[in-house]
């Protein structure tokens, strides 16, 4: 398994996406900081940005890396080697090959401006680690959705539209339902919905450490009082770590019974 994560993540990081993904947060990174050298609000703006997009790229990637490694996975599966080490490991390649990515194109900038001498590296390395948690969890449902479809077309379709439900289209009608049923006693619901959304759930722990809770609007401030405590922070980052250990446990058993 480890041969197969070595060969993949260097596969990966001479790919020229991989550059493009690096040089995206480099640019991004350094133009934020450019145009607001407040540390902390530079943080806030990335949050707003990397974390709905590093859920698609992460999605995106993966289905299109399975897609065109399939021969290369046959090849693998002629020889000795269970179906297994072959999958996680090519899974895991991936995305440690996109975490690097993500770490060091907003690393570089943040350390150029001084972050190592500013009081907000537990804050930037909050974002890092939430950004690596998402990108271990999309990367592995995009596994699962490219396993279930031959199909590239309807593989690349429902990636998109797992991410359009769980970035947008979730948000909307957890808005909305709040609203509706207002004159309820809506806490408990309002925890839980939370904890089905990643996205969310990673939004409203960022925004909770930087201290700017206000910016969390209304749904924010339903769960503002859970999620600002230590128990709540303890039990946010072990759901996000379940988001990701789901997945990966039905990618192993999908690809043992699936005909290649």
């Amino acid at each position: 398994m480890l041969r197969i994560i070595k060969y993949s993540f260097f596969d990966l990081m001479r790919s020229r996406w991989s550059y493009i993904y690096f040089l995206f947060y480099l640019i991004l990174g350094l133009a934020t900081l450019f145009l607001n050298s407040d540390i902390s609000k530079s943080i806030i703006i990335l949050m707003n940005i990397t974390i709905v997009l590093i859920p698609l790229i992460g999605t995106i990637f993966g289905v299109m890396y399975y897609y065109n490694s399939i021969e290369f996975s046959r090849l693998l599966l002629a020889q000795p080697l269970t179906r297994k080490t072959i999958f996680l490991g090519q899974y895991l390649g991936l995305s440690l090959a996109l975490s690097s990515s993500l770490i060091l194109g907003l690393g570089i900038p943040f350390l150029l401006y001084g972050l190592l001498n500013s009081g907000y590296i537990i804050n930037f390395l909050t974002l890092l680690v939430i950004g690596v948690l998402l990108t271990f969890i999309f990367t592995a449902i995009s596994y699962n959705i490219a396993l279930s479809n031959e199909d590239k077309i309807k593989g690349f379709g429902i990636a998109i539209l797992v991410w359009l439900i769980l970035a947008i289209v979730y948000d909307g009608f957890f808005l909305i339902s709040m609203i509706v049923f207002n004159s309820y006693p809506l806490e408990k619901f309002a925890l839980i919905a939370t904890l089905f959304n990643p996205i969310d759930l990673s939004r409203i722990l960022i925004i909770l450490k930087l201290d700017f809770s206000a910016l969390l609007g209304y749904t924010g401030a339903v769960l503002n009082q859970f999620y600002g405590s230590n128990l709540g922070i303890v039990v946010s980052f072990s759901v996000l770590i379940f988001w990701a250990i789901i997945p990966i446990k039905r990618m192993i058993k999908k690809s043992k019974i699936k005909d290649f």
